[in-house]
């Protein structure tokens, strides 16, 4: 696949009732990676209890477009959708927006992206929707600010041209943060500038921290503690909180990551800070406003039969009791927030393997989990057990991991619908109570 066709698949019911919906009530947004608040919850109510199904148990889309392959997940906001691809053969990364209404292509901006990284299969960052810019870097660290209206370049940056960056072994994947007039990005540059701050307008930088020679993926978050708001920045090498106004350095605790795989966002929970590996283990952190101290930890030793939670991808969901997330090989687990004790564990939402993964998203009293086999389950999770409510098929996986076809794209939470991706298709499923 090289080009968006001229049409876009849906049904005539479909077409007919959402024509309208651009001028209706919207409902929420999810405008970056982790939606409104950067946390992976959807706030939305008035959703469906039991999901519908086709003959097939697919759930019924509102509309599917043609994409190319990556690992992006989308953003929505404003009644559009923002997403990145590849396509292999014209060795180019692309910007996409999309209608979120009837799913027709508006705009896209393509340019030409040489990769030299492992599991080169497309753009890992979700865009940062942000008024009418929209914020999207590459997996070899392009870095566009782009009017939202029609895709128009306003700034641009190449961490490595610009800041003599090392790019990972798995590309870059930590998508940035708008704070105030700032964008922060993680760029894994040289001279101290692992993080860097740019004039969200103008592309100029306003500060620069943090020497590390890996950068790994993690998305930046700011927290507040203490009255303190801190940029919690976790690298190979530890988890560090800078001032957000200047980059000045508040507090870092060492933790020292494998093969740098600083992948889940980190949970705020109280005061304090949950962080969870694949080889290493989790680290439960206590913070004092400007200062901080480990609280627990859980080391791996063999990585097949670990003791806590070692999670790849997904990011856990962290409670000032409880700890819920997906553990090194597919191991659904829940410990004690308090002192890391294991209390259960369950493979029913996913399956048992090296980096199996699912994405937990709370809603309400229950959690929507987004599998990598394509599913999307409605569960609730308490530290009694697991408590699977329904299942349907939301895509095809499609990307080759191992002896498995997977999706490690992490869908949006929008609109009373889901929107997620594979590497063919991108589509939208209406969710809402009583449709």
């Amino acid at each position: 696949m090289s080009r968006f066709p001229a049409g876009i698949r849906m049904s005539s019911l479909v077409a007919l009732s959402l024509l309208a919906l651009s001028t209706s009530s919207r409902g929420d947004d999810w405008p970056q990676w982790g939606g409104p608040r950067r946390d992976l919850v959807w706030r939305e109510t008035g959703l469906v209890d039991k999901f519908p199904k086709n003959s097939e148990g697919f759930l019924p889309r509102v509309w599917s477009a043609p994409i190319g392959e990556g690992y992006a997940g989308p953003a929505v906001a404003e009644g559009k959708v923002f997403v990145m691809d590849r396509l292999a053969r014209e060795r180019t990364e692309r910007v996409l927006c999309l209608d979120a209404g009837i799913g027709k292509l508006l705009w896209k901006h393509e340019y030409p992206a040489e990769y030299t990284i492992s599991y080169p299969a497309g753009p890992r960052c979700t865009p940062t929707v942000d008024g009418d810019r929209v914020y999207a870097v590459g997996a070899m660290g392009h870095l566009f600010c782009l009017n939202a209206a029609d895709g128009k370049v306003l700034w641009r940056k190449d961490y490595v041209a610009d800041f003599d960056a090392k790019i990972p072994v798995w590309g870059v994947s930590s998508a940035p943060l708008v704070d105030g007039r700032q964008l922060i990005a993680l760029v894994g540059g040289a001279n101290n500038a692992l993080v860097v701050a740019f004039d969200k307008l103008t592309g100029e930088e306003l500060w620069r921290s943090l020497d590390d020679p890996d950068v790994g993926y993690c998305p930046p978050v700011i927290f507040e503690y203490g009255g303190v708001r801190q940029l919690i920045v976790w690298h190979p090498r530890a988890v560090t909180a800078i001032d957000p106004a200047n980059g000045a350095p508040l507090w870092s605790i060492p933790y020292k990551v494998q093969a740098g795989m600083t992948i889940a966002t980190p949970r705020q929970v109280g005061d304090r800070l949950f962080v969870s590996s694949f080889y290493n283990g989790p680290r439960m952190i206590d913070v004092n406003g400007r200062d901080a101290a480990l609280a627990w930890k859980k080391d791996a030793g063999n990585e097949i039969d670990t003791d806590g939670l070692h999670s790849l991808m997904c990011t856990p969901w962290v409670t000032e009791s409880h700890i819920y997330g997906i553990d090194s090989y597919g191991q659904l687990r829940c410990l004690d927030a308090q002192t890391g004790e294991r209390l259960w564990e369950t493979v029913a939402p996913t399956g048992r393997d090296r980096w199996w993964n699912a994405f937990l998203v709370p809603q309400g009293d229950r959690f929507f989990i987004h599998n990598e086999q394509g599913d999307l389950i409605i569960a609730k999770l308490s530290p009694a057990g697991y408590e699977e409510l329904d299942r349907a098929k939301l895509l095809e996986p499609t990307r080759p991991v191992r002896r498995r076809q997977t999706i490690w794209s992490h869908p949006a939470f929008a609109m009373k619908s889901v929107f997620a991706r594979n590497d063919k298709e991108i589509v939208r499923v209406d969710l809402s109570a009583g449709k």
